[in-house]
This record gives structure tokens, sequence and C-alpha cells, in this order.
């Protein structure tokens, strides 16, 4: 069966599942936890594996949980739902990944609209910004940086990403009940995007994000630190010679600030021996939505 290809209406999903069409659409624009796509005539089209989704979240509701616990049960146990063979998910994500790299590199914002709407309809933000959006980012600087690119291709890219990434943050509903969260570049760092990811799953999680995106003057973190004063305290670095730089900054700012939680991630880290990363493993988020989870529930 193919569990992809959009093809109920809204009416047949409110039958088939009992639910009615103004709760569904209401779970979808606060919750964003499926994105269908529209015909022609504007109307939504459901595939398969939306009503799997629907149907599971339909089932937790029943047996007592909350819609919003339901949804936040659904994106750390998306495996549960997803009954589709492991190796063709990850050859459609792929798929989807390199055709929108594609129209990227040709500079066609038509194509690269059409192709990320069509991820989104498929599968959760999560999945297309961190299975989808991350490896085209380190495609990208690694094409560059080897010279196979120009920068004009990867500032158009850059800047696609950024504004419909940029346009979900602002869609997502935040949870009062849970804490802030302060996002900034480390020093010198101006690559942003592999945060403004991570920002994406903090406040699909209901997380209160305040995303300053590059470094910012030095000193003036501890204003907007008083300012909001934030439970969470995230930096990035891309680069690896800026890692000393944060790191310091990271252990100058928990000796101020005892009660801040703070997290380092990013690419560059990757690149660290295991004797560097041993050194600042506190810090280290990581660069998977597993490590994220993992690092969020132990701090």
């Amino acid at each position: 069966m193919d569990t992809a290809r959009p093809k109920y209406n809204i009416k047949a999903v409110s039958q088939r599942l009992g639910i009615q069409p103004g709760t569904l659409r209401a779970w979808e624009r606060r919750y964003q936890m499926i994105r269908p796509s529209r015909n022609e005539a504007g109307h939504r089209l459901y595939t398969e594996e939306h009503i799997r989704i629907l149907k599971w979240l339909m089932e937790k509701v029943d047996r007592g949980f909350t819609i919003s616990q339901a949804v936040s049960l659904l994106e750390s146990n998306q495996e549960v739902v997803v009954d589709t063979d492991n190796r063709d998910h990850s050859k459609q994500l792929v798929k989807l990944g390199d055709d929108l790299l594609d129209a990227l590199l040709s500079f066609s914002e038509n194509d690269a609209q059409k192709h990320l709407d069509h991820a989104f309809s498929l599968f959760t933000p999560e999945t297309v910004a961190i299975d989808i959006i991350g490896p085209i980012l380190i495609n990208i600087g690694d094409l560059w940086e080897d010279n196979k690119i120009t920068s004009a291709h990867e500032h158009f890219a850059s800047q696609f990403i950024r504004s419909r990434i940029g346009m979900m943050l602002l869609s997502i509903p935040t949870d009062s009940m849970l804490p802030k969260a302060l996002l900034v570049c480390g020093p010198n760092e101006r690559h942003e995007l592999g945060l403004l990811i991570f920002a994406l799953f903090l406040k699909r999680k209901g997380y209160d994000v305040v995303f300053l995106g590059q470094s910012i003057a030095g000193g003036d973190i501890d204003i907007v630190i008083d300012e909001i004063k934030p439970k969470y305290m995230f930096m990035s670095c891309t680069l690896k010679k800026n890692i000393p730089i944060t790191v310091r900054l990271a252990e100058s700012l928990q000796k101020q600030y005892p009660d801040l939680v703070i997290g380092l991630g990013g690419y560059a880290y990757d690149r660290l021996s295991e004797l560097d990363k041993k050194r600042i493993e506190p810090f280290i988020v990581g660069n998977s939505k597993k490590a994220w989870e993992a690092w969020l529930k132990d701090n």
C-alpha cells in the first residue's frame, strides 16, 4: 500500500476516525503534528500515514491524555505509529532531500517550495528539519568549502531555509508551564541555521524560545539573561576554532548564573577528539533528536 500518497479528504478522515472536521483542523493548526497537502481547490488531502498518526493520537486522548500530552508522546515515540519499512522510509527522505537540494542549487524558489511542501505533507516538522534540511546544510557547506558551488548558491539556499523555518517558529504556540530557552551562536559564529533547527525542535515541544541567532557583542548576553531569566541557554558552533572561546564563555556564565543550564551544540563538536569531548561532556547537547531528548531529560 502506498502510505505516502495523499488521497483522503477531511470528510472521509472524519467519518473513518469519528473525529469532527473542526476538531481536526484545530489540532493541525495548533500542534502541526501533520501537514496534509491540498488539491487544486485548496481542500486538505490526507495519507494513510496521517490517518495512522491521528488514530494513535485519538487512542491516547480516549485513555485520558490531553491532546497536548498525546502530541508530546508522538514526537518522542514516532516509531510507534510509523509502520512503513525503514529502508523505504530512509530512501524517501534521501530522495526528498536530493530534490530540494537540486532546486536550491538551481536557484529555483518555486520548485524548492513545492519539494519542501511535499516533505511537510508526508512527515512531521522535526523529521523534515532534522533528517532532510540538516543533511542539506552539511552538504551545502561541504560543496562550498570544496569550491564546487559559489557563495551565491550558499546564500540563496541558506536564506530560503532560514525563511521557511523562521515562519514555522512564529506560528507555533508555546506552553506557559514550560521553561524559557535562550538560543544564540557562540562567539564569532555567524552560521545560525543548525541552531534554528534546534529552536524548532524546542518550540514544537512547547518551550518559550528566545532566538538571537548570530553571535552578539561581548557582555550583551548578560543583559539578555538578566532581562528574560531563562532556565536554559544554548550556544552553537560550526567552526572548530570557535569552540575554546565558546566553552570559556559557557564556564564563565555558569559561575555567574549557577541556576542557568547551558548546552553546547553544532557540527564543530563532532570534529573533536573523544578526549576533548569528555572534558566538556556536561555541556554537549548532541546533533540528533534522540540526543536532544536525552539531554533535556537529564537536565
